[in-house]
């Protein structure tokens, strides 16, 4: 412990640039059709500190906030930055860039394995792990078949949309951006953050922290009493989600750059997680 402990206080700044990169990742996961933000908090290990936190907030409640500073700056940078260039490439690129992030997603699933199993894990475990990727998938594919319901762009209905994206805080493998979709007011907010517009982004947040704040408490008293179990749903959820995005219909020069971004993706995220094993934070959230 002493040896990981003298690592972090030597590599501050890779450190901080690591938890940023993280939170660029998984602010595009909030606005990316088909993607979930909770998903890639997990991915990215940021999910369960940030639960046990805001379950907590009293506790070390300055060491907390500062560890998930640079966290914050990258989901802004992830959903504000990058709202254009992610409508653009999932307009115009949408095989290419899932495979992206698919690659990203499976180079960080032998670091999630390791995490979900660190408190012991039985057979039947890995039954809850199948169980919950076969019904995300039912779910996602159902969700796909929901026609368009039209909402017009106001103080409620982005108060709504944050609850939307609050909700896939929460609630690894929830898609937020599919509901917007659904609901003709995903292309008005990604028009919104690109500008941002105050009477979007204002009542965007009112509604994500309201959602985040009312459930992380729950979440974060599961993880406390069955943590194996929610870990192995959790990974079910991933897996799942993971699958029903695959892309079908890649053919001739896709097939060949989308196996290279895919490639691209898994060992960048690889390298991430191997690299973050380095770094001990269980004592900022124990």
């Amino acid at each position: 412990m002493t040896v990981v402990n003298q690592s972090r206080k030597n590599n501050p700044v890779i450190d901080w640039v690591l938890r940023l990169l993280k939170g660029i990742m998984v602010g595009i996961g909030f606005i990316t059709p088909g993607l979930s933000g909770g998903v890639l908090a997990v991915v990215f290990g940021i999910y369960e500190p940030l639960i046990r936190f805001l379950g907590n907030l009293k506790h070390r409640f300055v060491k907390n906030v500062l560890f998930f500073i640079p966290v914050g700056i990258g989901g802004v940078i992830g959903m504000v930055a990058f709202a254009a260039v992610v409508d653009i490439a999932f307009t115009h690129y949408p095989a290419l860039f899932t495979w992206l992030f698919i690659g990203f997603i499976s180079g960080t699933f032998p670091s999630l394995l390791k995490t979900s199993g660190k408190q012991g894990r039985d057979w039947w475990h890995w039954l809850v792990l199948a169980a919950f990727a076969v019904g995300t998938v039912f779910l996602m594919s159902w969700m796909e078949t929901i026609h368009t319901i039209q909402l017009e762009p106001s103080f409620a209905n982005w108060v709504l949309s944050g609850a939307l994206i609050g909700l896939g805080v929460v609630v690894p493998g929830l898609s937020p951006s599919n509901f917007l979709i659904y609901f003709g007011i995903y292309h008005p907010m990604a028009a919104g953050l690109r500008v941002l517009d105050l009477g979007v982004v204002i009542p965007l947040a009112l509604g994500g922290i309201a959602i985040v704040l009312g459930l992380a408490k729950l979440i974060a008293w599961l993880f406390k009493k069955f943590y194996t179990v929610i870990y192995h749903f959790i990974l079910g959820v991933v897996v799942g989600s993971t699958i029903v995005i695959i892309p079908a219909g890649v053919r001739g020069w896709e097939i060949g750059l989308s196996a290279l971004l895919f490639v691209f993706g898994a060992l960048c995220s690889y390298g991430i997680a191997k690299l973050d094993e380095k770094y001990e934070r269980e004592e900022l959230f124990a």
